[in-house]
């Protein structure tokens, strides 16, 4: 009996250690960006802008860039994809662009890209980036061709076009470039922004011995992907509480009006990014503050979009960004929070040598299991990179770490089973296929760069699987209009 209370004691300290360091670390200067520069993409920019380009009479050269244009600009995370993708197929686009909007827009939306690249690498951010674009308006031209007859009927009983011709406005373009810089000022890794241009030592006694207590309350591995909680790791985790607490009075019924919990809740995002680029160390002379290129970066950004907001966007614009914005850190980061307890205790269940037998290699086999680990294991957007940083430094290749990363978001069963309902289970079914085909695909082809297979040959044999699956798709084509032709 205290073998297993020892053994739940020892989950729950696992999962509470590793929360708390996720709370402390650095992820702050992109989530904290990006959940803004998701909501004021939702607030400022006119759907009618980006949807009227999905319409059935626009030229396909047109619709699916602009759907996956769209998944990126609209989409947060695929509970959010799920009612869009459905609002798009009903007012009349067709069901290819559709496809394609409903496969990119969790896959490569903001938070998930930018989360990707800092967590674990630049390299496989992009990578699901290029291979994501690619195959999810692959998919999509196979879907409209392989159910033309179907869409044609579609097509026929909506509506012609998407209305509107609503523009984004010019402040509003700045505040998102603005928004777009601070990210980049806080997550690029150049020398640049790493320099320290100041130093400043500020003599608190013990901060030493309090940075020591924090290493024996959560001890962690650096070899096992674990981070401590340093002092200035405790001073976000308290600043993040502050903005809960302040948006809570401040935003939370923004809609009946503005008041000072707003601007103070504002006032503290601001001032915890400026915490956060700073570098700050511990010894035994107290605390010293390093002002790197990042802080004062992030400085003028932060002046800037004050600014921008006092001045240039109008009050409704204003409530409806912060209103958006924070609509989607109620939504995720109860969910982060959860996720990243959880692959906390996973820790201390799951052995390396499993993972190094199961997907430690960039086989077929093993694409496959990151393929259908996605299935049977959905996390919502962003929670799924935490468990993918667990599994790489618990030995997963990084080929089928990338198969798992685009299948999580788009073949989940509660995923699968909505998509029936929309557009019919045979479509919905098909859609599923073609999806853990190409995730498969995208794996093999990413781990083989990683192991390093030069680019020509990858490229003939993409090349090779694409010219197989285009006379496939034509074959059926062919079926399709000789039908509809008798029909």
């Amino acid at each position: 009996m205290n073998q297993v209370f020892e053994f739940i004691l020892q989950m729950l300290s696992s999962g509470f250690g590793n929360l708390a360091a996720y709370l402390a670390a650095h992820v702050l200067l992109c989530l904290l960006p990006a959940f803004f520069i998701a909501g004021a993409m939702t607030a400022l920019i006119p759907k009618e802008t980006i949807t009227r380009y999905l319409g059935r009479n626009t030229p396909k050269y047109i619709s699916y860039p602009a759907s996956a244009a769209a998944g990126f600009l609209l989409a947060v995370c695929s509970c959010t994809v799920i009612p869009l993708f459905a609002g798009i197929y009903k007012k009349g686009a067709g069901l290819g662009p559709a496809i394609t909007f409903l496969f990119i827009a969790p896959a490569i939306n903001i938070l998930a890209l930018t989360y990707t690249g800092t967590v674990i690498g630049m390299d496989i951010a992009i990578a699901r980036l290029f291979l994501s674009l690619l195959f999810g308006i692959g998919i999509g031209i196979i879907m409209s061709f392989i159910f033309q007859k179907e869409d044609t009927a579609h097509d026929k009983a909506t509506d012609a076009l998407f209305a509107g011709q609503a523009k984004i406005r010019k402040p509003a373009v700045m505040f998102l470039l603005v928004l777009m810089a601070l990210l980049v000022a806080g997550t690029f890794q150049v020398a640049v922004l790493k320099n320290s241009y100041l130093e400043i030592n500020i003599p608190i006694q013990r901060a030493s011995e309090f940075q020591d207590f924090l290493t024996a309350l959560v001890p962690f591995d650096a070899s096992q992907g674990e981070e401590g909680v340093t002092v200035q790791g405790v001073m976000l985790i308290v600043m993040l509480v502050l903005i809960g607490l302040t948006a809570w009075k401040g935003i939370e019924h923004i809609h009946d009006g503005f008041t000072k919990w707003t601007w103070l809740s504002i006032g503290l995002v601001g001032f915890t990014l400026l915490i956060a680029a700073l570098g700050i160390t511990t010894d035994t002379g107290g605390l010293t503050l390093h002002f790197t290129g990042k802080f004062f970066s992030v400085l003028l950004a932060v002046i800037l979009l004050g600014w921008m907001l006092k001045s240039k966007l109008t009050r409704n614009e204003v409530r409806d960004t912060l209103w958006e914005s924070w609509r989607f850190m109620k939504q995720i980061f109860p969910l982060l929070i959860v996720g990243v307890f959880v692959v906390g205790m996973l820790r201390e269940l799951i052995r390396p040598e499993w993972v190094q037998t199961i997907a430690g290699n960039n086989s077929l086999v093993s694409n496959l299991v990151g393929v259908i680990f996605g299935v049977f294991m959905y996390f919502p957007t962003l929670v799924e990179v935490p468990i993918a940083q667990m599994f790489l430094n618990l030995g997963m290749h990084r080929g089928p770490l990338l198969a798992y990363l685009i299948s999580d978001p788009e073949l989940s069963l509660q995923s699968i089973l909505i998509t029936a309902t929309i557009i019919g289970k045979l479509k919905a079914w098909v859609y599923v296929f073609w999806v853990a085909l190409f995730s498969t695909l995208a794996g093999l082809i990413y781990g083989a760069w990683v192991d390093g297979t030069q680019l020509w040959v990858i490229g003939l044999y993409l090349a090779l699987f694409l010219a197989a699956l285009v006379l496939v798709v034509g074959l059926i084509n062919r079926r399709q209009q000789a039908r509809m032709k008798t029909a």
